[in-house]
């Protein structure tokens, strides 16, 4: 063909394209960014947050979450800084939708005194709903609700009116609503059990059985038990997230049967394939770790600590709070495993913000509380936000958190979950850093240099969730470990890698090591190793920071310098960014309020991946 610039030829795929192709992207199928969401929602739906006064619905919940602006029920205007990828709402099985028939005064719940006093007390004012919620809690806890609110008559409409509202909303490849329920054992008076259910498929199969609810059993290896009936009858799957082990009094992890009888092989295997990942931190604290178990750990010290007593504030005893915290309980899995050959707490890591308002609001300077009565004032911080006769949780002891990172190959329900159910997934404290861990054998330096090391990590090895194979002849684990500040967070301090083991002994151990921190050039390690604190650079007037230290991407592959392959192992990375305000001082600097010296302005926000195991 001619033209005035000359020959022309047609264009030859043939002559510039041969497979692979230029193009490092196309055909790749590994995740290449984490999906961003929240395990944990409850709305006006749920009896507790209805009661306390919140108004806003599932959809209001959904739209919020997606990146619409809504109005909240204190009636301020609130939008998220980015969408989420994804989001669960788990409003209680237990009495689901009731409270807004109970608003409503259907007759058929005003025949009962103490819902009429309730009704009168949610009317009264805030001080009445909240006094009125907390009798709700209790009165659950206690086994002494009012026969009305288990009347399984309402549940149906309830449950299919709210897979109806999933379905309208989930959008695959753009926004994930998971269908799902909060099962919520109180045992023995407020020793908090709960899970958090997540359906993997649609409308169709989560209609066919109703939601179990505790009024049946407050025994969770009941729970496992409707788990695998209902996937038998529905051919559908489901799992289960274990929330707040901090509030259950020694019974999270306890190390027997909920019956008190001993640990089996059997109890074991019938735990661990339901419940693939734990929230390690929520707006009721971490249950990550605590610095009564991890002496040596001293970024646990004083961080975002409910370790009182339970749901109802009933006092701790000598003993409990060994089986709350899930690096004890990553430890004791390993003794188990040992002892019995199952593993029952081989957990992943995913957080939420087991909100009761229907806003999923975890960053610091954008955090609207849990319930109707702690979101933005100038005295919430103040407040009771749990009361049970003298004993007292204060408003700014809430934790702004948390998010999950999934590493899901597409935003769909299936591939999310899936993700979930091989935990390949990390918990945040509500910064959306990025982080990758994976552990092999044969990772080198150089592997650190890649700018995506996703395809380093997935070639030559496992990513975080999963099993080591077992070790060739002369050889450590190696790990390859990446994070990316937030965009809109502070730069990073530090990587660690927090190794747990059972050595020769029969004893578990754990130690914690610094791999690679930020201003390397200017902070270097003691001569026990300990790398020197970061700095801190907030101004609390301003209730601002500077970036000006740590660093704002860190990467870097890790030798375990200690490893015996006779002995069974733990990994996980924690990624600490740099001091920056914590909500209680955007609070203070916003409403121009003094707080109390006592309470907590500065925070060190952060993530913790899902282990990776090594077993002889």
């Amino acid at each position: 063909m001619s033209s005035d610039i000359g020959e022309v030829r047609p264009a030859d795929a043939a002559r510039f394209y041969k497979k692979p192709g230029y193009s490092p992207y196309a055909g790749r199928q590994l995740p290449s960014r984490p999906l961003w969401g929240d395990e944990h929602v409850h709305t006006s739906w749920s009896a507790d947050a209805g009661m306390s006064g919140a108004t806003l619905t599932p959809e209001d919940a959904l739209r919020f979450a997606r990146g619409e602006e809504v109005v909240a029920t204190s009636g301020q205007p609130v939008r998220l800084s980015r969408p989420l990828d994804w989001v669960a709402i788990t409003d209680h099985s237990d009495g689901m939708g009731t409270i807004s028939e109970l608003k409503t005064g259907n007759p058929e719940l005003m025949a009962d005194s103490t819902l009429r006093r309730w009704r009168d007390m949610m009317n009264s004012g805030p001080d009445g709903a909240a006094k009125a919620m907390f009798e709700l809690i209790a009165a659950q806890s206690n086994k002494k609700l009012p026969p009305p609110l288990t009347d399984p008559k309402f549940a149906t409409s309830i449950w299919s009116r709210s897979t109806a509202i999933m379905e309208k909303f989930n959008d695959p490849g753009r926004f994930t609503a998971f269908i799902a329920f909060e099962w919520t054992s109180n045992a023995g008076g407020g020793n908090n059990l709960h899970r958090n259910v997540i359906y993997r498929d649609g409308k169709d199969l989560a209609d066919k059985v109703l939601p179990v609810t505790t009024f049946a059993s407050e025994n969770p290896e009941d729970l496992w038990k409707w788990m695998a009936d209902w996937e038998k009858t529905t051919g559908g799957r489901l799992l289960a997230i274990p929330h707040n082990g901090n509030l259950s009094n020694g019974r999270m992890f306890e190390l027997q049967t909920f019956l008190g009888g001993p640990m089996t092989r059997e109890w074991a295997e019938l735990r661990q394939p339901w419940e693939p990942l734990f929230e390690a931190i929520q707006m009721k604290g971490q249950s990550e770790s605590h610095p009564s178990l991890s002496t040596t750990d001293e970024f646990a010290v004083g961080y975002e600590l409910w370790d009182r007593g339970n749901l109802n504030l009933v006092p701790k005893k000598p003993g409990m709070i060994e089986h709350e915290y899930l690096r004890q309980a990553l430890k004791d899995g390993l003794k188990a495993e040992q002892d019995l050959g199952a593993n029952p707490f081989k957990y992943g890591m995913a957080a939420g913000t087991d909100t009761h308002n229907g806003l999923t609001a975890a960053e610091e300077d954008n955090f609207y509380g849990k319930f109707v009565a702690s979101e933005p004032r100038d005295d919430r911080w103040n407040e009771d936000a749990m009361k049970f006769g003298d004993r007292v949780v204060k408003g700014w002891e809430m934790t702004a958190a948390g998010y999950t990172g999934v590493w899901a190959l597409e935003n769909t329900r299936a591939s999310i979950w899936d993700a979930m159910k091989r935990r390949e997934t990390y918990a945040t404290s509500g910064p959306r850093m990025v982080v990758r861990f994976f552990g092999g054998y044969d990772f080198v330096p150089f592997d650190a240099r890649s700018r995506n090391p996703a395809i380093m990590g997935y070639t030559k090895g496992v990513p975080m969730g999963a099993d080591l194979p077992k070790a060739p002849p002369g050889k450590s684990p190696t790990f390859l470990l990446a994070a990316a500040k937030d965009p809109l967070g502070g730069n990073l301090d530090r990587i660690q890698v927090i190794k747990g083991w059972l050595d020769r002994n029969g004893q578990l151990q754990e130690r914690i090591f610094d791999v690679v921190w930020g201003d390397a050039d200017r902070r270097k390690p003691d001569a026990a190793g300990r790398v020197p604190p970061v700095g801190n650079t907030v101004d609390l007037a301003t209730a601002s920071w500077s970036n000006s230290i740590g660093d704002p991407e860190l990467i870097v592959v890790w030798t375990d310098p200690q490893f015996d392959p006779s002995l069974r192992a733990f990994y996980y990375a924690r990624v600490l960014e740099i001091p920056t305000p914590r909500w209680t001082a955007y609070d203070a600097a916003y409403f121009r309020v003094k707080i109390d010296p006592k309470v907590p302005v500065i925070t060190q926000e952060r993530a913790f991946t899902s282990p990776i195991w090594y077993t002889p």
